[in-house]
């Protein structure tokens, strides 16, 4: 079974081909360019050094968010179209458990987090129970200070990791916390491709191209921003 994965829902962008148990191949890059002018060039890349085409693939697998609405809405595209064309089945990974799998050796608590703009994050806990990811709180937009002051009181050794490191890493920065490696500390479509083998064994969260849809959890600033507006509007002609 090869199952090729996709993420784009962060700053970094990466493929995987995933091959059984066997990572045939991952590119990830994690710079400034627009993850639109990525992709293609990356896939075509992977696809030639593999030695394979679409024909070869079997399932296909992406990163549903939270995170990047933008980044999020341009690999969903590129998987519903890939799956339209080839009949193929789309495999839903969430953001914060595919973190989770990339520090799969740790036994402790983990807690990825991810940017939600101003000071909140987006934000869950797992841990590997005999070897298997097990979440064990659900994902959720927290404060900062909050989610400081809830491991405080939980007292429990933690691993953090993502992105939502860069803007707040020295707030967590206490004896209770361990900050993931910098290769362990970014979104990567090898582990969404390793979640999705697991996921489509045990028929968990398989979609086709119509039925799949990105997680947002909050509302885009544009939607905020429009709803503020359309408030504001409704104010002044109230006051009429």
């Amino acid at each position: 079974m090869n199952i090729l994965s996709f993420d784009t829902s962060t700053k970094a962008a990466s493929i995987a081909l995933l091959k059984e148990d066997t990572l045939v191949g991952e590119i990830f890059i994690n710079d400034k360019r627009t993850h639109s002018q990525k992709l293609m060039p990356m896939l075509e890349s992977l696809f030639k050094l593999s030695d394979i085409t679409m024909d070869d693939i079997d399932i296909l697998a992406v990163c549903i968010g939270p995170g990047s609405f933008t980044g999020l809405r341009i690999a969903m595209a590129t998987v519903k179209a890939m799956a339209h064309a080839k009949n193929l089945k789309i495999v839903a990974i969430n953001s914060l458990e595919s973190l989770a799998f990339n520090v799969s050796n740790s036994n402790k608590k983990i807690i990825p987090i991810l940017d939600a703009q101003g000071k909140k994050l987006y934000t869950a806990s797992y841990k590997f129970i005999d070897g298997e990811i097990s979440e064990i709180s659900p994902i959720e937009v927290k404060e900062i200070d909050e989610l400081v002051e809830k491991i405080k009181e939980c007292g429990e050794d933690v691993i953090m990791l993502g992105e939502g490191l860069d803007k707040c890493k020295d707030q967590f920065n206490m004896d209770l916390v361990e900050i993931a490696s910098p290769d362990k500390n970014v979104s990567k479509a090898s582990s969404i491709a390793c979640l999705a083998k697991i996921k489509y064994e045990r028929n968990i969260d398989i979609h086709n191209c119509y039925d799949i849809v990105p997680m947002y959890i909050r509302k885009s600033q544009a939607e905020m921003q429009y709803e503020e507006k359309q408030k504001r509007l409704k104010e002044v002609e109230e006051s009429k």
